[in-house]
């Protein structure tokens, strides 16, 4: 049986307003088995059960993004390469990039093609955010958490991009989101995307920032955005998935800014319930 794997990457040095979501992955962990809770998702899955959750641990990193990226890309390699369902713990979201990378130069060496342009449109990705990530280029960077979803579109890692909760489009943004097909749905347009979500075809790779959330619901985030999502509105979305999901990631969280661990306790949440979808597209 596929086992969920949960990988912890430490890393905000491609932040481009406040870091601090470097320190993020120990802290939902400790949410995630705090005794004010227990190890169940909504789904029945008990997540201390043997065969359902591995901790991989932390990727340790060391050097300059450059590095980070080669580093990502090889652990989430390694875990597909196991057998894994990766569920990732970041970190900013420049983070996603190399992760979906290694799905790309995985199907390339199992279809022996070329991994960058290799077709890859058998995979969706689902973005939820505030923040729709896809500047070319962000203060000289083509590199950081603003731009991970232009290099994705560019190199076909993804042959559909679903975004949802969007709400900082301007006009370069919209001008890459039509260049490259993407699909936007804003805070206010969200349940629209739930039909849309039931009539997939093929997997599907959830990317969750959790400043998609209202800011109040989610203090700990460095990009607070009024008028986001609620955490059952994100449930409801991640509920309506219908088809495999191949693997997931959340980002943004700054414990720094944290209060009580409001957040981490969130995130520690979306962990619970993305195991049950990671375990439900293996088990049926």
């Amino acid at each position: 049986m596929t086992t969920v794997a949960m990988l912890g990457v430490p890393w905000d040095g491609s932040s481009t307003f406040s870091r601090g979501a470097a320190g993020a992955p120990p802290l939902i962990r400790q949410a995630l088995w705090s005794p004010s809770s227990n190890a169940w998702n909504e789904r029945g899955d008990d997540l201390s059960a043997d065969g359902v959750l591995i901790d991989a641990g932390d990727l340790v990193l060391a050097g300059d993004a450059a590095d980070m990226r080669a580093a990502v890309e090889q652990g989430v390699r390694d875990l597909l390469g196991q057998g894994r369902r990766p569920l990732i713990l970041g970190g900013d979201h420049s983070i996603t990039y190399p992760i979906l990378r290694a799905w790309g130069v995985r199907r390339a060496q199992d279809e022996a093609l070329p991994p960058a342009g290799g077709p890859s449109d058998r995979l969706t990705v689902l973005h939820l955010d505030a923040h729709a990530d896809l500047y070319d280029t962000f203060e000289d960077d083509r590199y950081t958490h603003a731009s991970p979803f232009a290099r994705v579109m560019e190199e076909r890692l993804a042959g559909r991009l679903i975004q949802v909760g969007i709400r900082t489009l301007n006009a370069h943004q919209r001008s890459q989101a039509s260049r490259f097909g993407v699909e936007v749905l804003g805070a206010d347009r969200w349940r629209e995307v739930l039909p849309l979500l039931g009539r997939l075809r093929g997997p599907v790779y959830v990317s969750l920032d959790l400043d998609v959330l209202e800011p109040a619901l989610a203090p700990g985030i460095s990009h607070p955005e009024p008028g986001g999502l609620t955490v059952r509105d994100v449930l409801e979305i991640l509920a309506s998935i219908r088809v495999p999901v191949a693997g997931a990631d959340i980002v943004e969280y700054n414990p720094s800014l944290d209060v009580r661990e409001l957040t981490a306790r969130v995130a520690a949440k979306f962990v619970k319930e993305l195991v049950g979808l990671l375990r439900r597209s293996v088990t049926g």
